[in-house]
């Protein structure tokens, strides 16, 4: 008898430390997680989502990539701030901002205008293109890029969709943000996502 209530105890005592244990690595993973992908300038980020109609995921997807959240981040190629923008681009956009503030370059550093700027530029590729992927290759390696692309047999059937992509790294580049935008979708964005969201911000307060 003595024997059996041993055992009782000891299967218990096991099944109470595994969940303990179970409640502990979920925590952290739900911290490691906000951490890796947190919801950094989420104000600024639903404001252009928005007005632009984009995706949230996307947009968090492209800031992940471009620059992991770094504002001040700058690039070889001269492209700054959240959604790493050139000054071509920047020159370009500001013919849709006439009537609004003058803006200088220097200013896409600011996280509020980068990504105001960067999701319209997002907006327009859409305008632009049939679908996510040929509008992240436009964003990476340039709307005139992509549309050569088009019309080459070898990286398009149809003259709308991309199904080659030459550069590797457009390549690589259109892969990862749609993989950060899928994980986005699901941490933040879904049905099953609030747990993981409540987490998040729970951590930020």
């Amino acid at each position: 008898m003595n024997r059996i209530l041993k055992a009782v105890l000891l299967t218990s005592a096991i099944i109470g430390i595994s969940a303990v244990g179970a409640c502990a690595f979920q925590k952290a993973s739900k911290e490691y997680t906000s951490e890796t992908y947190p919801l950094k300038y989420k104000a600024e980020v639903m404001e252009a989502s928005e007005k632009y109609d984009i995706s949230p995921a996307l947009i968090y997807g492209v800031i992940k990539t471009e620059s992991n959240f770094k504002p001040q981040s700058e690039s070889n190629a001269g492209a700054v701030g959240l959604m790493q923008l050139t000054e071509d681009t920047f020159i370009w956009l500001q013919t849709y901002y006439k009537d609004e503030n003058e803006l200088s370059f220097e200013d896409l550093k600011e996280p509020e205008i980068n990504i105001d700027y960067g999701t319209h530029v997002l907006s327009i590729l859409f305008d632009m293109y049939e679908d996510e992927k040929t509008v992240l290759c436009a964003y990476n390696a340039g709307m005139g890029t992509v549309d050569d692309w088009l019309e080459n047999k070898e990286y398009s059937e149809d003259g709308k969709t991309l199904t080659t992509v030459p550069y590797p790294e457009t390549d690589n580049y259109h892969r990862l943000v749609m993989q950060n935008e899928s994980v986005y979708n699901k941490l933040y964005f879904s049905k099953d996502s609030s747990t993981i969201e409540e987490s998040a911000q729970t951590r930020k307060e």
